[in-house]
Formats: structure tokens, C-alpha cells, sequence
């Protein structure tokens, strides 16, 4: 018999995603970064069709709100596309908790632009420029003679706090740009705005938009996996200490050939 999924299916950033079965012995609850939502999510239903007595609640919110439910216990993974803050830590550390690093995924970060932009290419110095407010038009970086949009990630997410890190040298972004909460709502905002840039990660990427090449290299996961890509970082799975139990059996899972498979699908860039 198939296994009988909840007819709720939507994910919903900051509200969650459910998967599973009425009276399941096992559970998972998963919280955490939309950036790894994909991947969570697809290799929850995977894992459930093998398992019928797991259940895996998988739910966004941010990079942020993945490692703090790690830290206050109402999560068994925080998802993050970031590493840990040495402060949060700390934090956990206070609270008797040991937050373990699991790697899942690797990722880059697409710079984004509204396909009828005709600008394609941006050094790593012209988006820093961008971002920070030194530079205003696109005709300055060969584009049209237009004010260029700024769309960001908020500081909540981990997407924002790689982004700064690799593209912006932690200068702070622009006052005036436009924050927002997941890399769907970053997409569908550049996608609808001629003259926006926007940043998403690579899983996100679609005919809708136009990620244009950054010192040259295009945001491709070859150039992810072979380290030409600026812009790339790694995936994460916290768990308090190592993971054991059902927890360990489905990291493992999502590490085994088929799991990575499922990232390869979802966009994003397998690590074995």
C-alpha cells in the first residue's frame, strides 16, 4: 500500500511543510533555511516512502531560525546556508547543547537580473559597488541609463550573511534595498522588475530570470564543484551532537548516493 500523505503539500516560509502518516512511532522536525527547503523537503518524501513509521515535519524561516531551534530544542535538524556564528555557539553551549555540522549540500549564489536587462556580466568589485550604494545606474556598468532596484535577502537568512561575506566584504547593504524572506520571493520580484539585481541560490534559478556571470565565471554547479565560481558555499544540517537514532538514518540517507541525487535534482550541487 502507498503511503498516505497529508493533502497540505504548500510550503509556506515561516509556517512549515508536513510530511507524513496519523500515529507515526517516529518523528523528525526539521526548521531552518528556505535555500535548503528544496532539498529537505524532497528527501523527507523520499525517506518516508521507505520508512512508513517516520514522520518529517520540514519547515523554513531562515538560516537563523534553523540554528536557534537547535539551541532551544524545538527542532531535531536546523537547517542553515551558513556556518554556525561563534555566539550561537556559545549559546548553546550554556544550554548544555553540543550543535553538530552536518554537511549536505554545496551551493552559489546567483546574481540575478530581469531577462529583458541587457546587462549579462558583473565583477565581483561592481556588485560589491552596487550593493553598498557607490553605484546607482546601470548604464555605469553598461546598462541602461535607469536606477537600478536592489533586492536583498534580510538579515535573518544565511543566503544574506554568505552573500555579504563573499560579495560585499561585510560593507553593510544599501538602506534602501528591498529585504526580503526567501529566494522564491527574491526571484519572482526581479522576474516582475525590469530594472532590479537580485541574489538567490543556484537551486532557484529559472527561465524567469537571467543570472549573469560574476568575474567572468557563470553560476553553474561545475564551476561550484571546481571552485571558479566566486560565489559558493556549503549546505548544513545542525543537530544537537552527532546525529543518532532516526535522525542519523536520515542525514545518511540524504549522503547516500540516491539523497544526493535528490539535491542534484533539486538544483543544488551534490557532495559525493
Amino acid at each position: 500500500m502507498k503511503k498516505t500523505f497529508l493533502t497540505c503539500l504548500t510550503v509556506v516560509v515561516g509556517m512549515g511543510l508536513v510530511f507524513g502518516i496519523a500515529g507515526a512511532a517516529k518523528t523528525i522536525t526539521i526548521k531552518g533555511s528556505t535555500t535548503a527547503l528544496p532539498i529537505a523537503v524532497a528527501c523527507a518524501e523520499a525517506f518516508m516512502n521507505q520508512n512508513y513509521e517516520i514522520n518529517i515535519s520540514v519547515a523554513g524561516g531562515g538560516s537563523g531560525v534553523g540554528i536557534a531551534s537547535i539551541i532551544d530544542g524545538t527542532a531535531d535538524i536546523g537547517n542553515s546556508s551558513r556556518s554556525i556564528k561563534d555566539s550561537e555557539r556559545e549559546k548553546a553551549k550554556s544550554n548544555g547543547i553540543d550543535t553538530y555540522e552536518n554537511i549536505v549540500a554545496a551551493d552559489g549564489i546567483a546574481v540575478i537580473v530581469n531577462p529583458k536587462n541587457t546587462v549579462s556580466e558583473l565583477t565581483l568589485d561592481q556588485i560589491k559597488a552596487i550593493y553598498t550604494g557607490k553605484i546607482n545606474n546601470w548604464k555605469e556598468v553598461g546598462g541602461a541609463n535607469k536606477r537600478i532596484v536592489i533586492v536583498s535577502r534580510d538579515s535573518s537568512s544565511g543566503t544574506f550573511e554568505a552573500f555579504n561575506e563573499l560579495a560585499l566584504d561585510k560593507e553593510k547593504v544599501r538602506p534602501d534595498a528591498l529585504m526580503n524572506a526567501s529566494n522564491n520571493t527574491v526571484a519572482q520580484i526581479v522576474a516582475n522588475t525590469p530594472l532590479a539585481i537580485g541574489y538567490i541560490g543556484i537551486g532557484y534559478i529559472s527561465e524567469s530570470i537571467k543570472a549573469v556571470t560574476v568575474n567572468g565565471i557563470t553560476c553553474t554547479k561545475e564551476n561550484v564543484v571546481n571552485g571558479t565560481y566566486p560565489i559558493a558555499r556549503n549546505l548544513y544540517m545542525y543537530t544537537k551532537g552527532s546525529p543518532a537514532g532516526v535522525v542519523k538514518e536520515f542525514i545518511d540517507f540524504i549522503l547516500s548516493p540516491e539523497g544526493q541525487k535528490l539535491v542534484d535534482k533539486a538544483g543544488f550541487v551534490a557532495i559525493k
